[in-house]
């Protein structure tokens, strides 16, 4: 089937229709797939306090919990959250003072992982798991002490469990639970994956795919993507950052997009509308470019060599530098399994926007790395003028913009805003990186030599 290849298919935000909004409702943002302090290669910053912080910078009204199966964890969120005005939803004691519509709002949430022989091999799948409250949460805990060690891991991980099993004991402890499968597409834990997934939804699930209402595009894949299959067209697509850091680069990199009045949020009505696909409520997601994720192009990360879908048929899937299997990424997976033609948009589709985060931005231009103490003064000072990175990426003009960062840089926040901008895929395990002309970064350079730091404007 005739493909275009990612840098032309990323690059447009064609498929976004600004929402109409009336005059008494808000916009949600929300993350629901992170992880905490006590899961694997994660930050030690992952803690409630520094959560709800980092979700304020990002302008994420709404973040996962993740982890609740953990107890420690669990017991953290027992001990710090309390019930907010909103069903479903929890906020830090903490913040109990802060105004209502400034305090983070948690859903209970955590990502297990299931693993299965079959005659056709070992399946691998992450699914993340939502609850209505603590009480359900730990219902469900129960259940799931009985697959495996809720203590090892913050995700814990299920062996001889199939992804129906998972569903079915879930929903029969917690009627309310919603299970999405993660990062559908990733090679390794994801519910299509090319070295351990399955060919469809129904094939993973089995009697239990109709308890399964929406998935997980995860950022090596976007909703375009998924378009061209059409099993996958009576499935909502969301979008989360499964973010191991608090960082604006990592935590909200990805996320969901609702509109409600205040009264109307609620956890039972937010899945309503993700259910229904339901565009008056479920506004739109934010996306990276598909490229810029770790598995979107084929590939071997130890031996430095990757390629497009094209290159890795002509190559008989072998790495031409050890002479092994290539890992198999998410856009040849796609084109594997699409039945539709790139372009092709069905009837009621949520859209979407693209846009890389502030900071990849900052350090391609200063050709500096995303911690660097200048990436961070700039994006500070562009944060505390716009209120919000995602206000920055998504909505800022160009004169608001243009009163604390140097024209080079409004440039780069616009062009970015369009999908004109070029991302080198990444590929086993690998970011995808940001490529800037020579001109653009020669420019950027020079503009952060010039530019005024926190001093210069009384921090």
């Amino acid at each position: 089937m005739k493909k275009l290849a990612s840098k032309k298919r990323c690059r447009s935000n064609k498929y976004f229709q600004k929402p109409r909004r009336a005059k008494a409702r808000m916009l949600y943002y929300a993350d629901l797939h992170i992880h905490s302090h006590y899961s694997r290669a994660v930050s030690p910053k992952m803690n409630l306090e520094e959560l709800a912080q980092a979700a304020r910078v990002k302008g994420l009204r709404i973040l996962g919990t993740g982890d609740f199966s953990h107890p420690s964890w669990y017991s953290e969120l027992k001990t710090k959250l309390t019930s907010s005005d909103y069903e479903g939803f929890y906020i830090l004691k903490s913040e109990e003072n802060r105004r209502e519509s400034d305090a983070t709002l948690f859903m209970v949430t955590n990502e297990v992982a299931t693993f299965y022989s079959t005659p056709k091999g070992v399946k691998k799948v992450h699914h993340v798991i939502h609850v209505p409250s603590l009480e359900d949460a730990a219902l469900v805990n129960d259940v799931y002490a009985k697959f495996g060690s809720l203590s090892a891991d913050g995700r814990p991980m299920f062996g001889s469990t199939p992804p129906a099993a998972l569903v079915e004991r879930t929903l029969a402890a917690c009627a309310d639970a919603v299970v999405v499968p993660a990062h559908a597409w990733t090679p390794w834990f994801g519910v299509f994956g090319s070295q351990s997934g399955f060919d469809s939804l129904e094939e993973a699930y089995e009697d239990q795919a109709k308890h399964v209402f929406a998935i997980e595009t995860g950022m090596s894949s976007d909703p375009a993507m998924n378009w061209r299959l059409s099993k996958l067209d009576k499935y909502a697509l969301m979008s989360n950052s499964d973010s191991h850091s608090p960082y604006p680069w990592r935590l909200g990199r990805e996320c969901n997009a609702f509109e409600f009045q205040e009264n109307e949020l609620s956890y039972k009505n937010l899945f309503k509308a993700v259910k229904e696909k339901n565009e008056k409520h479920f506004a739109f997601t934010v996306e990276v470019d598909p490229a810029y994720g770790k598995y979107h192009y084929d590939g071997h990360r130890a031996c430095a060599f990757s390629s497009s879908p094209e290159e890795t048929k002509r190559l008989r899937g072998i790495c031409p530098v050890c002479r092994r299997p290539l890992t198999i990424g998410v856009e040849y997976r796609v084109e594997q399994l699409a039945d539709r033609p790139v372009g092709f948009k069905p009837p009621g589709a949520i859209p979407f926007r693209v846009v890389l985060p502030l900071h990849e931005l900052l350090a391609a231009a200063y050709a500096a790395p995303l911690a660097s103490r200048r990436v961070n003064e700039v994006g500070a000072r562009l944060i505390a003028e716009c209120g919000s990175e995602l206000s920055i990426l998504l909505d800022a003009d160009r004169e608001k913009l243009g009163r604390v960062a140097d024209d080079k840089i409004v440039e780069l926040v616009l062009a970015n805003r369009e999908g004109a901008l070029h991302v080198k895929p990444g590929f086993d395990g690998e970011y995808g990186v940001l490529e800037l002309t020579k001109k653009e970064r020669e420019e950027g350079v020079a503009a952060a030599r010039k530019q005024k730091t926190l001093d210069d404007y009384g921090k």
